[in-house]
């Protein structure tokens, strides 16, 4: 009985090893992962976006192979991160190529690859925005608007089907914005100030920015002739991020 007893006692030096570089290194790996998480949220609510870019990329440096969906989320948010710092190169390239990865993973949580639809489309606003302000012609920024476009009536719809009235009026607000960009005349671009998604949001739905992209001041607003495009003549009327 002694020698059982101390042959155990012996084994739990090994067994705690075992468990330090096994089980434990994930937990220790996915214990740093949620640190840079915590520090990436506090800088996006301090408005440092460009921080939050590089906590989220700790993170997904620090996070197990193995965790592969929180891996996928990590990526949704250093985009929105990247959008809110102006990274829009890097951005559009990441959430284009996850894009890709989730649509050919038949098990991949839909809630999931919608979330990164839509944030590449709004990745896509942002980069025909500025392509336009630059002089680009129409070949360079249309096909950047008509994927938003494409993207976000898609969401539309599905949120129609599911009876999700906050969504589609998300959605609507964001797809109303594309088209007007798409129709707006240089001259109504150059008056309009360059937009910024809002750090703080997640999905357009903070309440600074309720979900709406930028566009012309009121008194811009009125002071401009009616034309035959009507309402959709321009982005909505506030000048707020998203």
């Amino acid at each position: 009985m002694k020698t059982i007893t101390l042959v155990a006692w012996m084994l739990v030096p090994l067994a705690m090893l075992a468990w330090h570089l096994g089980p434990g290194v994930d937990g220790r790996a996915r214990d740093r992962a949620a640190v840079e998480v915590a520090r990436a949220e506090a800088a996006l609510a301090a408005d440092d976006a460009e921080e939050a870019v590089e906590a989220y990329s700790a993170a997904l440096a620090a996070l197990p192979a193995a965790d592969l969906a929180t891996a996928r989320r990590l990526r949704i948010e250093r985009g929105k991160a990247r959008i809110a710092a102006s990274q829009l190169a890097p951005a559009s390239q990441e959430l284009g190529a996850l894009v890709d990865e989730l649509e050919a993973d038949p098990s991949a949580d839909p809630a999931l690859v919608d979330d990164a639809r839509a944030v590449l489309a709004t990745s896509d606003f942002y980069v025909a925005w500025l392509k336009r302000l630059e002089g680009y012609g129409r070949d360079d920024w249309e096909p950047h608007t008509e994927s938003a476009r494409q993207t976000w009536r898609r969401l539309t719809e599905q949120a129609e089907s599911r009876g999700d009235t906050t969504a589609v009026a998300a959605h609507e607000r964001d797809l109303e914005a594309v088209v007007r960009l798409a129709r707006m005349e240089p001259d109504e671009l150059q008056g309009l100030p360059i937009p910024k998604e809002c750090s703080k949001c997640k999905g357009g739905q903070c309440r600074s920015c309720n979900g709406r992209k930028p566009s012309r001041s009121r008194s811009q607003s009125n002071n401009r002739s009616k034309d035959a495009r009507g309402a959709s003549s321009g982005p909505p009327p506030d000048d707020s991020g998203s």
